[in-house]
């Protein structure tokens, strides 16, 4: 039986990273949710020589090296303990989208079932971002929530996005939900989609 891939892709602030946690707590016995933010904070978190490398350009807001973050995706599907998985953060880049297609056309153990983007105004997502900041605690805030890397951010994000979408809406891919209403809408439109596809 083939894996069947979500790749769940939005702005920073969209609520993605916690619509996907949601959705795969609620039906762990079948979905399983990376963050490819989270798998690569956890390598930096461990110290080693490749989380090092990971943070420099992590704390600039830089985009990760693509052999660092294609290796990681593959590791984790591949390490998967269950067949559904929801990968969220990826592509970012046009680069990115190219080198994982290529990847999945010679695996046929992996299926991308669909790309899902979770769609914010930048206005809602600078508020969520910077109102993130606000509400943290003395030493919480992490490195990458202040207004001048959420636009670096936002752009980096925003200049492919065309792109990106044009590539997965050619191969009816995209499903593009709306992620400005409340979280429980959010979280049930997109495990109502995800369900449908895996039936």
């Amino acid at each position: 039986m083939s894996k069947k891939l979500f790749l769940i892709i939005g702005a920073p602030g969209s609520g993605k990273t916690t619509d996907a946690s949601i959705i795969a707590e609620k039906n762990s016995d079948k979905i399983v949710h990376y963050s490819t933010g989270d798998m690569l904070r956890a390598e930096v978190a461990s110290g080693s020589k490749l989380g090092q490398e990971i943070e420099s350009y992590i704390s600039k807001g830089a985009l990760v090296p693509l052999n660092i973050i294609i290796d990681t995706i593959i590791s984790a599907i591949d390490n998967a303990p269950v067949d559904v998985i929801l990968i969220d953060g990826y592509p970012r880049s046009e680069e990115q989208m190219i080198e994982l297609d290529k990847i999945l056309q010679n695996r046929k153990d992996i299926e991308l079932a669909s790309v899902i983007e979770v769609r914010v105004s930048e206005d809602v997502a600078r508020e969520r971002i910077l109102g993130r900041v606000a509400e943290a605690k003395e030493g919480e805030v992490r490195s990458d929530d202040n207004e001048e890397v959420f636009k670096k951010r936002m752009k980096i994000y925003k200049d492919p996005l065309p792109k990106i979408q044009k590539f997965y809406e050619e191969k009816g891919l995209l499903h593009v939900i709306d992620g400005e209403r409340s979280l429980d809408e959010v979280v049930d439109d997109m495990e109502k989609f995800i369900k449908e596809k895996i039936a």
